[in-house]
Parts: structure tokens; sequence; C-alpha cells
């Protein structure tokens, strides 16, 4: 199968993948290509979305990256060797213990934190008087990072230098300063780890650092530092661009916003919607086959590396009719947004809460609110994993 190289146009990629993701699914549901801003080799992309549910639970396809060649130039340390990168037996242990501190009770008992920090935040463009603000740095990111400091004790977190990190880690802009965002991160979460086994309270890290299962088994350092790593970037990047890709959606659609507004019996539904049309996460985090497999009916070979396109897979036109349009109304088909498997995304009920809390108080407190015209055109996260722009300005 010929190779198809995104890499050579970056930039439009970026900007809009949806119609090259639709080219490549008029094709065929599984390709071989070289990606953009990814390191290593080719690899299978899937864009089709039962080929996607299929390899996101497939048993054949390891996430364990240190055992691929794919990776090689990249070292594994403490950060980088979380649970979202194992697999069973090992992926197993680790989210049980984490899950009995992720809890429902736990996440629902943040409702009112989630909502008073919303309005704090809404307070605060509303008193500056310019009536404009980048909604990113105003609400998309300092109310998730806010709420999962919150929840793992973190509360003298040094935010920007952790977004900071945080991109890089994500959408890295150079191989070192990717490996400098991790040593950067590992040696913060190392002296917070250790502040909390002296001063321990009741929140998710010190319960971490505390519990053990029934049969005394519990989290070792390193495996603590890779779990608060895991939550603290899971727990604001995806909700960050959640927040924001919805509200871009709602303002480019002025017939849904105005519904929406009309009766927010849709919210529910709309925050569904914004999750498949322009979801947070563009790509799964690479799989990579444990053994000669078959996707889609197309051969994998043993070692080769394998990138499920969770956006791809929400514009399915073999499952959601009409993938193209945003529509709120739109009857619930189980998109992929938070994955498909052992390895669906843990803190979804908290990242839907937020959601939800952030549209509906945005749009009460600023009825007129509109995209600013004067803004120029949108900068864009480079790289398949996160999907989003490094900034949104807006009007009211």
């Amino acid at each position: 199968m010929p190779v198809l190289d995104i890499s050579s146009y970056a930039e439009d990629f970026n900007a809009d993948p949806y119609p090259y993701y639709a080219r490549l699914r008029e094709a065929g549901p599984v390709h071989r290509v070289t990606l953009v801003g990814e390191g290593g080799g080719d690899v299978w992309l899937v864009v089709g979305h039962e080929e996607a549910r299929a390899a996101l639970n497939h048993p054949g396809l390891s996430k364990n990256w240190q055992a691929s060649e794919y990776f090689e130039q990249i070292a594994a340390s403490a950060v980088n060797n979380h649970m979202l990168e194992a697999d069973p037996p090992r992926h197993t242990r680790l989210r049980k213990l984490v899950a009995r501190e992720f809890t429902a009770r736990r996440v629902e008992a943040l409702r009112p934190l989630v909502q008073r920090v919303t309005d704090e935040r809404l307070d605060a463009m509303a008193a500056d008087g310019a009536r404009r603000a980048d909604l990113i740095r105003s609400l998309a990111f300092p109310l998730p990072m806010t709420v999962i400091c919150e929840l793992l004790g973190v509360p003298d977190l040094d935010r920007e230098a952790f977004r900071t990190w945080s991109n890089e880690v994500v959408a890295p802009t150079t191989a070192a300063n990717s490996s400098w965002a991790l040593s950067e991160t590992a040696r913060y979460l190392t002296a917070l780890i250790e502040d909390k086994r002296a001063r321990p309270g009741e929140d998710l890290l010190s319960g971490l650092i505390r519990d053990s299962d029934e049969d005394g088994d519990r989290l070792t350092q390193d495996e603590l530092i890779a779990m608060a790593f895991l939550l603290l970037v899971a727990g604001h990047e995806t909700t960050v661009n959640l927040i924001s890709n919805g509200v871009r959606a709602l303002l480019a659609h002025p017939d849904q916003l105005a519904a929406l507004r009309a009766d927010w019996s849709l919210l529910d539904g709309a925050v569904e919607e914004m999750l498949r049309y322009d979801g947070p996460v563009e790509g799964a985090t690479f799989r990579f086959a444990s053994e000669d497999l078959e996707i889609g009916g197309v051969p994998i070979g043993a070692g080769e590396a394998v990138l499920v396109s969770l956006a791809s897979a929400d514009r399915d036109p073999e499952r959601f009719p009409d993938p193209d349009t945003f529509d709120i109304r739109r009857a619930p088909q189980g998109h992929l947004a938070f994955g498909h498997g052992i390895h669906f995304c843990l803190g979804a009920p908290l990242a839907r809460m937020e959601g939800r809390i952030a549209v509906r108080s945005l749009l009460e407190r600023f009825p007129d609110l509109a995209a600013d015209p004067d803004a120029g055109p949108h900068e864009w996260i480079p790289g398949t994993l996160i999907r989003g722009v490094k900034q949104l300005p807006v009007r009211w």
C-alpha cells in the first residue's frame, strides 16, 4: 500500500483535517501515512468508525510504546510511564487503584466549585470593560485547571508554568523542548508528592498515596508521579478544548446557538454534538501491533504503529448521517471522543459537567457573544493528538 504524506500539507491539515479524512475514508478505512508533526516513521491511520472502535479495543494492539522502535529516541521516565501507555495486567491494576478514588460521588461534589469558578471568571471578563477577551485564557483554561488542582489537592501550582509544560508534552515544538517539559514536570511532581506524604489531606492525590487495595497493593513512587501527571494533563487539556471548540462551533452556527439559547433542555445533547463534531482529542495515543493482525481487512505487521483518528471516526457517514453538519438535536449514536474499551476516559463525567456549566453560564452572561471579527485567523494546535486553537478571541 502506498504511503500518503500528510505532513506535506501540515498547515492546512492542522486548520481543517476533516476534508482530508473524508477523502481517506472514501478510499478505505485504514491507510499508511506520514503524519503531521510526529516523530518516528510511517504509521497506520485508522479513519473508519467501526474500524476505530475495533482498534481501540483490540487485544493485539499494545499501548506500551517502550516495546516499539517508533519512539526509540524518547527516554522512559516516571512521567511518561502512566496507565494510558500500559497494557493489562499492569493497566488493570493501575486503573483499579485510581478508580477507587476517582468516584462519581467525588466528581459530583465538585459541581459547586465548577459553577463558582465559572462565575468568577465570567465576572472578571465583564469587569474588564473591554467587552472582548481571549476565551481560552479567560475561561476555558483556568476553569478545568482550577478544578483538577482542587481535586488533586494542588492549590499552589504555577498554572502558567504547567500550561507551558503541558503544551510541550501534547504538541511538542521540538524534541528537546518536549524532554525539558517532561523533566520539569517530573521534578515538580516529585516535590509535590513528598509534600503530600508529609501533610496529607482529603484530596485525591493524598488518597492515592495513602490507600491500598484489599491485597495490600498500592502505587509506587514512580507510579504516583505518572498518575499525577496523567490526571493533571488529561484533566485540563481535553476540557480546555471541549469548551473552546464547542463555543467556536456554536458561534459559527447561529441557528444552533439560537436554538440552544431558546431551550436549555438541549444542552446535554449540544455538548455531545460538540464532542462528536470537533472534539478535543483528534487522535488517540499510539498503539503498536504486538502480532501480525488485520484491521478493516488491511494487514498490519507486528511492531508497526497504529493511530486511531477519533476525529475522522466521528465524521464517518456510515455511522452519522450528514456528519459534517453541526446539529445539537442529533440523536445520540455513540461518538468516540472519550475513546472506547479499557482506556475509555476516566474523567469523562467531569469533563461533561464542566462543559455544560461553562457553556450555559457563558451564553447566559453574554447574550450577544460573538467571534471577534478583528482577531485575524486562528492559530491551531499542531499535530494529531489535541484538536483546537491556541486563542479564541470573542466580543460581546
